[in-house]
């Protein structure tokens, strides 16, 4: 048991620094080709800081484990609205700004529902898949031409970009880049190898299923980075992009996460994902509606709420 915590542990942080290392290779490359740190922000490291959860899927589903893929993301979502923006909220209350009222919600319960609908067979097949990634090239290039053309949310674009250590210029030597790159990717397959291992180990020695350590342990370990930037930016007082943030990884993690592990591999949905968590990710979304429109912000007395959402979802889930 301690040797399966020790890999799971050690799959995570290599995973992390992994991604870590190529985000900031590749937004180097970006960048010496004149890429602006806007786009950067919303292309390479988007997807960078979301290839944790991509590499888990992908391997997770070539080996069968669907649940594992599918609670992985089904998790991170739940956990997302309720445990990381509920802990930011009661560190700091978060404001909400119009765009994540108009554009970002709408978008990540549509991208819920249309999930939903189409795991109602029991199945994400490749063309489903083929799917969720033109939705996602389509909203990514409708943001970043929006952008440009709306001062005040090109502003706000750039603190997310900032906000991630985006760099401003490219390094001193392209093959620095190349190296860092390739560190990143070898971190990545064995981060993402020693996690799925150790994770499928623990399911089998607590003997419970899959889908519970992926929609607990594995949710939970590959939304630390995004708990921890959010508490520590609540802590500063800038939480004015929190919320665009975590509702802008939901719907990557729908679109990408699944739409590519999907058209790698088919994922079958089992009947608990779809009885109970995908209306967990469908309910805690549409109840964060009303939450936000109340007063433009999310309270302390709101974030303990959604935190107690997340506990008891986990009980439930748990026992």
């Amino acid at each position: 048991m301690t040797f399966t915590l020790l890999q799971i542990f050690l799959g995570l942080v290599v995973l992390i620094g992994g991604a870590e290392l190529l985000v900031r290779g590749a937004s180097s490359v970006a960048l010496r080709f004149d890429m602006s740190p806007l786009v950067v922000g919303l292309t390479v490291v988007a997807f960078g800081t979301s290839l944790p959860e991509l590499l888990i899927s992908v391997t997770s589903a070539l080996r069968g484990s669907s649940d594992l893929a599918m609670g992985n993301v089904v998790g991170s979502n739940i956990c997302n609205l309720a445990l990381v923006l509920g802990a930011t909220a009661l560190v700091y209350p978060v404001g909400v700004q119009r765009d994540s009222l108009r554009l970002d919600w709408p978008m990540t319960m549509g991208c819920s529902l249309l999930l939903y609908l189409l795991s109602l067979d029991g199945e994400l097949r490749w063309y489903e898949g083929v799917l969720f990634v033109a939705i996602l090239v389509t909203y990514i290039v409708w943001i970043i031409r929006r952008s440009r053309k709306q001062t005040r949310a090109n502003r706000e674009l750039e603190q997310q970009a900032e906000a991630v250590e985006v760099p401003e210029a490219p390094s001193s030597s392209p093959w620095k880049d190349v190296l860092l790159i390739g560190l990143g990717c070898v971190g990545l397959f064995w981060g993402a190898d020693w996690f799925v291992n150790g994770s499928q180990k623990l399911a089998l020695s607590l003997g419970v299923s899959e889908r519970i350590i992926g929609l607990t342990v594995v949710a939970v370990g590959t939304s630390l980075p995004e708990l921890v930037t959010s508490i520590v930016a609540a802590y500063r007082r800038h939480t004015d992009i929190a919320l665009g943030n975590l509702l802008g990884s939901n719907i990557f993690n729908i679109l990408s996460i699944l739409g590519i592990t999907s058209v790698i591999s088919s994922i079958d949905v089992s009947q608990d994902i779809l009885d109970v968590d995908m209306w967990w990710m469908l309910g805690i979304t549409l109840v964060l509606l009303p939450v936000m429109w109340t007063f433009r912000r999310i309270s302390r007395l709101e974030g303990t709420f959604l935190l107690g959402l997340y506990l008891y979802y986990v009980f439930i889930v748990v026992v």
